[in-house]
Order: C-alpha cells, then sequence, then structure tokens
C-alpha cells in the first residue's frame, strides 16, 4: 500500500454567484488538469437569507454533469425537462446537462434561517457531451450510512465503498463521493483507486492528513494526546486538501473530531473549453453553443 501524497492544502475563497449568493469556491475556473475530471467545487452556506435567498435563476449548461448535495435548509429546482423538486437536509441531485439544458436553483433556510450544501461539477467525455440530458433526486434515507467498530461514519453518496454501493450512479465520471465523520483523535485510513484523481474538503471539525514525505505528521492513536499535535497544526473548515498518487490516506482527527468530503475520479485527459456554464472540448463548440443560446436551438429535441 502506498500512502498519497498532500499536494497543496488551500482555504476556499468567498464568492458571488447566481443572482448574489454569497458561497466559497474551492476550486474552479483555473487549470481543468488539476482535479480532472472534476472542475468545480463550491460550498454554498448562510446563517441569514441575505446571504444565498436570491438564488440561482435560470441559467444554461451544456457538457458537464452536477451533483449538489444539500446538508441543511432546502433548495427548490427546475429545469426545462420539466422537473420540478425541493433537496432537503441530507438530498442530492444528479444532473446531466449534456446537450444543453436550463435551470434554476433557489436556495431555502431552515426554521433558524440557515442553509448549507455543495456542488461538484464533473466533466463529461467528448463522446458524451451531446448526451440527452437527464435528472435524478435522492432522498437522504436512500444514501447508505455506514459506521466502523471506531465510531467513524462514512456516508456513500456515489460509487461503493466498504462493501456499500451509492444510490446516484450513471455518472460518465464514475467518481466515489464520500461523506466522511472520524470521532475526536482517532486516526483512520481510507483506500482508494490509485488510477484516480482525489481530494477532501473539511466543512466540520479539523484534523491533519498524512503526507507520504512526512509520515510522522500523523500520530496514532495512542501517542496522541491534545498537547502533541499542536492546534496550528490542523486543517479545519472550508480546507481542501489535494492528494497526489497512490492508493490510500490517512487522516488524524482533532479534539472535536473531523468530518470531510473524500472524491476521487478518474481522469478523462481531454482538451477543455470552457466559458460559464458551458464546457465543451473546442473553442468553436463554445462558439456554437452560445449561437444557440441567442438563436434559440440550444435546447435539442427529445429523440
Amino acid at each position: 500500500m502506498s500512502l498519497r501524497p498532500v499536494l497543496s492544502q488551500t482555504t476556499a475563497q468567498p464568492h458571488v454567484e447566481g443572482a448574489g449568493v454569497h458561497l466559497h469556491r474551492a476550486f474552479g475556473f483555473a487549470d481543468p488538469s488539476q482535479f480532472d475530471p472534476f472542475l468545480l467545487f463550491d460550498d454554498f452556506r448562510g446563517d441569514s437569507p441575505r446571504d444565498y435567498i436570491a438564488g440561482f435563476p435560470w441559467h444554461p449548461h451544456r457538457g458537464i454533469e452536477t451533483i449538489t448535495y444539500v446538508l441543511s435548509g432546502a433548495v427548490e429546482h427546475g429545469d426545462s425537462l420539466g422537473n420540478r423538486g425541493t433537496l432537503k437536509g441530507g438530498d442530492v441531485q444528479w444532473m446531466t446537462a449534456g446537450s444543453g439544458i436550463l435551470h434554476q436553483e433557489m436556495p431555502k433556510g431552515n426554521a433558524k434561517g440557515q442553509m448549507h450544501g455543495f456542488q461538484l461539477w464533473a466533466n463529461l467525455p467528448k463522446a458524451l457531451k451531446m448526451t440527452k440530458p437527464r435528472y435524478q433526486d435522492v432522498k437522504a434515507n436512500d444514501i447508505p450510512e455506514i459506521m466502523d467498530d471506531d465510531g467513524s461514519i462514512v456516508k456513500v453518496i456515489v460509487g461503493s465503498f466498504w462493501g456499500k454501493t451509492g444510490p446516484v450512479d450513471g455518472i460518465a465520471a464514475d467518481p466515489q463521493y464520500l461523506d466522511v465523520f472520524v470521532p475526536p483523535e482517532r486516526k483512520k485510513t481510507f483506500k482508494i483507486d490509485t488510477r484516480r484523481h482525489a481530494f477532501a474538503y473539511i466543512f466540520e471539525g479539523a484534523g491533519k492528513f498524512a503526507d507520504s514525505s512526512r509520515p510522522r505528521g500523523v500520530l496514532l492513536e495512542k501517542e496522541y494526546k491534545g498537547e502533541e499535535l499542536n492546534i496550528r497544526d490542523l486543517s479545519g473548515n472550508r480546507t481542501l486538501i489535494e492528494f497526489g498518487k497512490g492508493d490510500e490516506i490517512t487522516v488524524q482527527a482533532g479534539p472535536n473530531g473531523i468530518r470531510f468530503l473524500l472524491v476521487s475520479g478518474a481522469p478523462i485527459q481531454e482538451p477543455v473549453a470552457w466559458h460559464g456554464p458551458i464546457v465543451m472540448n473546442t473553442k468553436a463548440e463554445l462558439q456554437q453553443a452560445m449561437a444557440e443560446l441567442r438563436n434559440g436551438t440550444f435546447i435539442k429535441p427529445a429523440h
């Protein structure tokens, strides 16, 4: 087994998207090969409706798939396929834009006015860029949740892990998307297919991921004492960890535990031409998409 090195550790940056939604972007609109097959990852949360209520009104997508995971509050969805629905805490939405779709996503708060969710964009390979659009809502109760003997909990949203398979399938990038909790002061190792790009995104608690060049940076449980792992050494809320090649990662949870998304996928390794919500392979394909938006032929008739 080989421990994946930590290639980078960055903090998601404030960003305003849609009609005025305040969110934090972990990556996107930079080098598309860095997280291939993933293009963008947003963490949208707010303690007050003014942070998110303007939402993401009607807008187009082509050439990608989006996975939206809601932790609290709700997101109301509508699209040009005629789908309507509301994602609530723990629910997941998967949308294949394919040849083209128009949709809107309007966040709503919980009883306290708070909401929190994530959106991940996965690229489509050239052969599927113009595939028929598809849409799927998955309820929280349908997402497998596994508790290990040490109290670690993994929700399997997409892909297979620890003998369970997530309910979201048919995504071209064939990702693995896990919601992971490791209890306070526990050390835990997770297997990841070595052929995949992988990242972790911390959103609760704090911890430290072992680096193959400094494996002692993560202590054994029996060695761990609060004073031995300086709190300043821990990675916390809104931290993105990019991993290099290998087939496992190891994390040491801090004194309050750690919760993070662990996402991996096989690189597509194709040219990327990207403009806003449209991702194709060539500039000419982008220009064609924009022309179709202008002349009303962007949405293709159902076959």
